[in-house]
């Protein structure tokens, strides 16, 4: 039967959902697929979670929907105390949006408004990294630097971004440098580029915690983020994370960058914070920036129908709560531990298995033509395609990418199981993904 939804990809018809049961998903077919990537890193608590569902039916028997330009709702106000009270720093005002791209959109627009409202109209240009993904909207798309999915767009995008490389030691750590001294060079990147386009210039350096999809989980090296802070703050430039993907515990604390010991100017967040059970997504502003538009003009020069929906912040509130309530932050270190020795002792040695990196329950497995001199695939081989779906066939659901290496060549797969992941469930994560991966690259061969 023709579909009329414009889907991804329109060559080939997807098999339908029918159900969902903690880590496994299953199709009308009655096929069953361990959720290995929680989709995009979004389902941290599995399908179908009692608490979360029964919170989603009591609000909609309360009221589903109430536009923001007459009401505030409770489960809206209660969401953004639990973020404010939980974020490192100190964080007054959270846009509550409908999920990840227009979390980032607004974390740039809010920052342009909140350098307006302190005087400091000059500042329009943002910096970023190249191979970095923040959305698909225009603004953040000319921010992200995915060139596959950036590239129909070119034309459209604005002059008034720029980039520099990103923190992927894998690639760009020398030999002869510790991950301290890659850290501090590859921050100091920055540096450069704020004095190149004028520090008068600039109102924002952008960036993931730990890059998701288009790198394919690479954590930063040591002491990166907090020499961005102090470039940052010794040019006045806002700091704005991107914690869409890494954020909500995936790493195994609420925020990726409580890890690295800073305090972000902005950060967003949106997948784990409702883990799929309702559209949302969310961007915490700093008290200093937010006070500035509060105490101006006091009106947010950006908003949405959807904002903070009353049914899709009672989904994100429960999801958070039963995170909190469960305990389940230690699980996700704990678990992460298990899934790096589990795919180390069985893909360690593999000949197209460059390397294993993550945090926490956000893995990735970088896939080369050759181990020894990193070589990575021709794009004409689709290998992460050729895995994604010998994957699925084989009951698994992952997260390959493509273009990782230096923006055209590079084959990675991104994990993130959902935070209620038993051992033997990762085990048969991990049988299922070494099997499909040795059948997909004998494909290439």
């Amino acid at each position: 039967m023709t579909s009329h939804i414009l889907h991804r990809q329109t060559k080939k018809p997807l098999p339908t959902v029918d159900k969902g049961e903690g880590v496994y998903l299953f199709d009308t077919e009655g096929n069953r697929y361990l959720d290995g990537s929680g989709g995009a890193a979004v389902s941290c608590l599995g399908h179908g979670h009692p608490r979360v569902v029964q919170a989603i039916k009591e609000q909609v028997d309360r009221v589903a929907f109430a536009h923001t330009s007459f009401f505030t709702n409770k489960p809206a106000e209660e969401l953004a105390d639990f973020l404010c009270a939980r974020v490192p720093g100190d964080f007054g005002r959270v846009a509550l949006v409908a999920g990840g791209s227009e979390a980032m959109e607004a974390a740039l627009k809010i920052s342009r408004q909140a350098h307006i409202e302190r005087g400091d109209e000059k500042r329009t240009h943002f910096i970023a990294r190249r191979q970095s993904y923040h959305g698909a909207t225009l603004g953040v798309m000319s921010v992200g630097y995915h060139a596959q999915r950036r590239e129909p767009f070119r034309a459209m995008l604005s002059q008034n971004t720029s980039h520099i490389s990103p923190a992927y030691a894998y690639r760009h750590q020398e030999p002869d440098e510790s991950a301290e001294e890659y850290g501090l060079r590859a921050a100091r990147e920055l540096e450069d580029e704020i004095q190149r386009v004028g520090p008068q210039n600039v109102a924002a350096f952008v960036a993931e915690t730990v890059s998701g999809s288009s790198l394919g989980v690479v954590p930063p090296p040591p002491g990166y983020f907090r020499e961005i802070r102090r470039i940052c703050d010794e040019h006045g430039v806002m700091l704005i994370l991107d914690e869409v993907m890494s954020g909500m515990g995936r790493t195994g604390t609420l925020f990726a960058c409580e890890q690295d010991g800073i305090e972000p100017d902005i950060v967003a967040v949106a997948k784990g914070l409702g883990a799929g059970y309702q559209p949302i997504g969310a961007t915490l502003v700093a008290s200093k920036y937010a006070e500035a538009i509060v105490s101006g003009s006091g009106m947010l020069k950006h908003t949405h129908t959807y904002m903070a929906h009353p049914t899709a912040c009672a989904a994100a509130l429960a999801v958070q709560t039963v995170i909190e309530e469960d305990d389940l932050l230690p699980q996700v270190c704990a678990r992460g531990e298990t899934a790096m020795k589990l795919l180390r002792d069985r893909l360690g040695q593999h000949a197209h298995v460059g390397d294993i990196r993550g945090r926490g329950l956000f893995i990735g497995i970088e896939l080369v033509a050759d181990r020894e001199t990193k070589e990575p695939f021709e794009p004409d081989l689709n290998v992460a395609g050729r895995v994604k779906q010998t994957a699925f066939e084989n009951g698994l659901i992952c997260y390959p990418n493509a273009t990782n290496a230096d923006g055209v060549r590079g084959d990675h797969v991104l994990l993130a199981p959902p935070f209620i992941i038993s051992e033997d469930e990762l085990a048969e994560l991990t049988d299922k993904l070494a099997k499909s991966l040795d059948e997909a690259v004998s494909t290439v061969n």
